[in-house]
C-alpha cells in the first residue's frame, strides 16, 4: 500500500504561520521578482508565486522583461532593487532564456537571495551556518517527514540534472543522518543505485522516468518533476510506483506548494536579517 503525500496541506499550514508573523511586523516585507522571456511554465509559477505572497501580506514587485534583455541590465535592475530598502527579496525565475545565470545570480545580494542560489549562502549551508536556504530543499526535507519514516542511516538517491540543485538537499539529508548521493539521469548503472536507495528524490524532467523496477520495494520517492502527457501534469515518477512505493508524494499538489510556502517564510527570514544589520 502506497501513501500519497500532499504538499498542498502541509503548505497552508505555513502560509497561515506566515501570514502570523507578518501581521505582527511593523511593515511587510518586500519581494521582487524578475521574469525574463515568454516560457509558460515560468510565468505560471511566477503567478503562484505572486498569488502567495499577496496572500499572506508581502508586498511584491513584478519585473518582465523581453527575452532578450541583456546581462547587463538585468543586473542593473537587481543593483538598484539591492539598495532599496523597502525590497527585502529579490528572485530571478529560472530558467533564464540565454542570459548567464551564475552572473546574475551572484550580482543579488545574499542577504535579499531567497531562493539560495547565491554562492555565499550555498558556503554557509555547507558550513552549518545556513541564512537563507532553497525553499525547495526545505520543501523536499518537509515531505520526509511527512511520511514519518526514521531517517537515521537511511541511503538516499538524489536523480536530476544539475549537482547545483542536489546540493543543499544532500546537506539537509546529512544533518538528518541519511547518506545522500546526486545521480546525474545519464549515469550508468542507475537503476542499480535507486533499488538500492531507502529514499529518492527524482527531478529529471521526464514524464515516467522513475520506471517501477529501478525502486525498493516500501522506498519513499519525493517527485519534483512537473510534465505535461497528454494535457494533464504528470510528475517523473510512473504511475506503476503506487502499490509499490512505500510513499510517493502528489504532482501536482506536492513538492510545487511546500516551496512556495517556504518561499514566503525565506523572504520574511531575508527581512530579519537585513534589519538584524
Amino acid at each position: 500500500m502506497t501513501e500519497i503525500l500532499n504538499g498542498r496541506v502541509l503548505a497552508n499550514n505555513i502560509r497561515e504561520k506566515a501570514a502570523e508573523r507578518i501581521h505582527k511586523l511593523p511593515h511587510p516585507p518586500g519581494l521582487a521578482v524578475l521574469l525574463v522571456g515568454e516560457d509558460p511554465a515560468s510565468h505560471l509559477y511566477v503567478g503562484l508565486k505572486e498569488n502567495a505572497a499577496k496572500e499572506v501580506g508581502i508586498y511584491i514587485e513584478k519585473y518582465e522583461l523581453p527575452a532578450e534583455t541583456s546581462e547587463k541590465k538585468i543586473i542593473e535592475i537587481i543593483e538598484e532593487l539591492n539598495a532599496r530598502h523597502d525590497i527585502h527579496g529579490i528572485l530571478v525565475q529560472l530558467p533564464l532564456p540565454g542570459q548567464n545565470v551564475d552572473k546574475v545570480i551572484a550580482a543579488i545580494d545574499p542577504k535579499k537571495d531567497v531562493d539560495g542560489f547565491h554562492g555565499e549562502n550555498r558556503h554557509l549551508l555547507l558550513e552549518n551556518k545556513p541564512m537563507l536556504v532553497p525553499p525547495i530543499a526545505l520543501a523536499i526535507m518537509r515531505m520526509l517527514q511527512a511520511s514519518h519514516t526514521p531517517l537515521a542511516n537511511k541511503k538516499a538517491v538524489i536523480i536530476g540534472n544539475s549537482a547545483i540543485f542536489a546540493e543543499p538537499v544532500i546537506e539537509l539529508m546529512k544533518e538528518a543522518g541519511v547518506e545522500a548521493q546526486f545521480l546525474n539521469r545519464h549515469a550508468t548503472s542507475i537503476a542499480a543505485k535507486t533499488r538500492a536507495a531507502d529514499i529518492i528524490v527524482v527531478a529529471v524532467g521526464e514524464a515516467g522516468f522513475l520506471q517501477r523496477d529501478m525502486v525498493k520495494a516500501g522506498a519513499v520517492v519525493i517527485d519534483v518533476g512537473t510534465n505535461k502527457k497528454d494535457g494533464v501534469v504528470v510528475g517523473d515518477a510512473a504511475p506503476e510506483l503506487i502499490g509499490h512505493a512505500g510513499f510517493l508524494s502528489k504532482v501536482p499538489g506536492g513538492v510545487g506548494p511546500l516551496t512556495v510556502a517556504y518561499l514566503l517564510f525565506n523572504v520574511i527570514k531575508a527581512m530579519e536579517v537585513q534589519e538584524r544589520g
